[in-house]
C-alpha cells in the first residue's frame, strides 16, 4: 500500500472539513456596523486536531509545518481570524506535499545512494553473484527502514523488528509486512 494516496486524500477530506468550520462561523458582537465573526470551538478542536495528527505523521514534529499549526492551534481563541491563519498553515503544508516540495539534501543524498545499491545488487544477481546482490539488497532495505522508523519516532533495531513496529503503527500493512520479510 503505497501512503501517497492516503495522505492526499486525508488532506483533500480536511479540507471539507476546513470548509464547514468557515460556514458554521457566526457574528459575536458588532462594532461601528462591522460583525466580528467567532467560529464553532469543539468543530475547530476537532479539524485542527486531526490536521495536527497528519501534519505529525506526515512531515513529523520538527518541520515548520506542524510546529506553525501547533502554536496557532495552542494560542486559539475562537475568532476567525484565528481559523483563517490554521488554515492558511494547512493550505501550505498541502501545497508543499502535493507538489513534491518535502526533501532535504540528506534526504536526497541517501536516496541516490541506495538508488545506487539497489542497480548494483541487480547487475550483481544478473551476473551470477546472488550472495553479494542479496546482501547490497538487505543493506538498502535495512537503511530505508531506519529511515522510515526514524519519521514514525521507532528505535532503530533488529530489521524484523523494525519492520514489525512500522506494521504496527500503520506505516505500512500486514501484506507490505510480510513482503519486506521475504
Amino acid at each position: 500500500m503505497h501512503l501517497d494516496p492516503i495522505v492526499r486524500r486525508r488532506f483533500a477530506e480536511l479540507r471539507v472539513k476546513a470548509e464547514a468550520v468557515s460556514a458554521a462561523r457566526f457574528v459575536d458582537f458588532v462594532s461601528d456596523g462591522k460583525p466580528f465573526y467567532k467560529v464553532q470551538s469543539g468543530q475547530y478542536k476537532e479539524w485542527a486536531t486531526s490536521v495536527m495528527n497528519l501534519l505529525q505523521r506526515t512531515f513529523g514534529e520538527t518541520s515548520v509545518h506542524y510546529k506553525n499549526f501547533s502554536a496557532h492551534y495552542a494560542s486559539f481563541e475562537g475568532w476567525m481570524s484565528n481559523y483563517e491563519d490554521s488554515f492558511g498553515i494547512f493550505a501550505a503544508a498541502q501545497e508543499d506535499y502535493e507538489g513534491g516540495y518535502l526533501f532535504n539534501i540528506r534526504t536526497l543524498a541517501k536516496a541516490e545512494v541506495l538508488s545506487d545499491a539497489i542497480t548494483q545488487a541487480k547487475e550483481l544477481l544478473a551476473a551470477g553473484f546472488k550472495d553479494p546482490a542479496c546482501i547490497l539488497a538487505r543493506v538498502a532495505l535495512e537503511s530505508a527502514l531506519k529511515d522510515l522508523a526514524g519519521k514514525f519516532s521507532l528505535p532503530e533495531g533488529k530489521l524484523e523488528r523494525m519492520n514489525a513496529d512500522l506494521s504496527k503503527v500503520g506505516a505500512y500493512n500486514m501484506a507490505k509486512q510480510k513482503q519486506i520479510t521475504a
